[in-house]
């Protein structure tokens, strides 16, 4: 079975991977030309395989726009091209669609898109959520952090994404505060997950509140700005990023030696895969990842894909945790693993692993062992 996942890019950075002839442009003037332009198949992904020998190939396909333009316009508007893009690869022979980046927020999070579309449907956030959390853990364990002792801090705590991975976090840590910008959705969220949950809970609204107050932070938000800065953060804190844009700023990786940050959801691709232009045969796209890396919501539709699952799979804001365990399930079995640390799109190695970890008993020791930021925390 085939599958296509719809591509867009999220900064100027990516728009020089899509189309190196933009390069130099003004913002405005590519942001207002990918609104003209057409969705157009990318990339042509081959070399997919199990450990049991079963193989999926497919395409990515570009619905041009900036994530900006895709929140502004008309939502009617954007519907018609992540459709057109969709059925681009439909017309390839692809049997499912995952809808990358912003093309899976925008409206009702894939839905309205579903009951359009010619072929089945998934925003690929169950392997995204899945992933994001083993992540961050990963993290935690490399930075020695005692999770059942700490706390932990949800940024887009009522998201389809952020809502999942609270509850996958909760059994690791003592506390976790779930910061979202609506505190009437948050206060209804909380209540019901009290008795889902042992661990402690608090909601705020403020992420310079709230990110002080945790070890360990995980960002899934759909902002466009960035939220996190240096001064905000614990010494020899772990902040995984669900979330492209970035939400860490890029100071906090020159400011803030003692503290990891890490990409979740980035996931190494079995078999011996290839992104080939499609526009320039021979050449492979650039994804900003590691050799055979793919995001993980790419990665959901291959493995539904190479299950033969015809099936809408993950759509709206609500995602049933029994789905973020199967997906994770079906991944494992088909050879999908995380792939390398990367933060701010480079790699993080072991080597700068252990310098932050030296970097946070530094810091501890200098500051009489507190673990606080630089800001007061509550």
């Amino acid at each position: 079975m085939k599958f296509c996942f719809v591509i867009h890019p999220t900064s100027l950075e990516d728009v020089a991977r899509y189309e190196p002839g933009a390069v130099g442009k003004g913002r405005p003037l590519i942001e207002k030309i990918m609104e003209w332009m057409p969705a157009y198949a990318a990339v042509h992904v081959t070399g997919v395989r199990t450990p049991d020998g079963r193989e999926t190939e497919g395409w990515f396909v570009a619905a041009p726009f900036m994530p900006e333009p895709m929140l502004r316009l008309p939502r009617e508007t954007v519907y018609e091209k992540i459709l057109g893009a969709i059925e681009i690869g439909a017309s390839l022979g692809a049997e499912i669609a995952g809808l990358g980046a912003f093309t899976g927020v925008v409206g009702d999070a894939g839905i309205t898109i579903a009951e359009r579309s010619p072929i089945a449907v998934t925003t690929g956030n169950s392997l995204t959520i899945a992933a994001g959390v083993e992540s961050l853990l990963r993290g935690a364990h490399e930075m020695e952090i005692p999770l059942q002792s700490s706390t932990a801090v949800v940024i887009g705590a009522t998201g389809s994404i952020g809502s999942a991975c609270v509850e996958l976090i909760a059994p690791h840590v003592e506390h976790v505060v779930l910061v979202a910008r609506n505190r009437t959705r948050l206060e209804r969220y909380v209540e019901s997950l009290r008795e889902r949950v042992s661990c402690g809970l608090s909601i705020s609204t403020d992420v310079r509140e709230a990110v002080p107050r945790g070890r360990v932070v995980l960002t899934a938000t759909t902002s466009t700005q960035e939220l996190i800065e240096p001064d905000d953060l614990q010494t020899g804190a772990v902040v995984c990023e669900l979330s492209l844009p970035h939400d860490v700023g890029r100071r906090v990786a020159l400011e803030r030696p003692d503290v990891l940050v890490t990409e979740g959801g980035n996931m190494r691709v079995p078999g011996t895969p290839r992104f080939e232009r499609v526009r320039e045969p021979g050449r492979d796209f650039d994804l900003g990842l590691p050799p055979q890396a793919a995001l993980a919501c790419m990665s959901e539709t291959m493995v539904l894909a190479l299950e033969n699952r015809r099936e809408n799979y993950t759509l709206g804001r609500g995602i049933a945790l029994e789905r973020v365990l199967e997906i994770d399930r079906l991944a494992k079995r088909a050879g999908f693993t995380l792939a390398g640390m990367r933060a701010f799109d480079a790699a993080v190695t072991p080597a700068q692993v252990a310098a932050a970890r030296a970097a946070a008993r530094e810091r501890r020791t200098a500051n009489g062992d507190r673990l606080v930021s630089s800001r007061a925390v509550p």
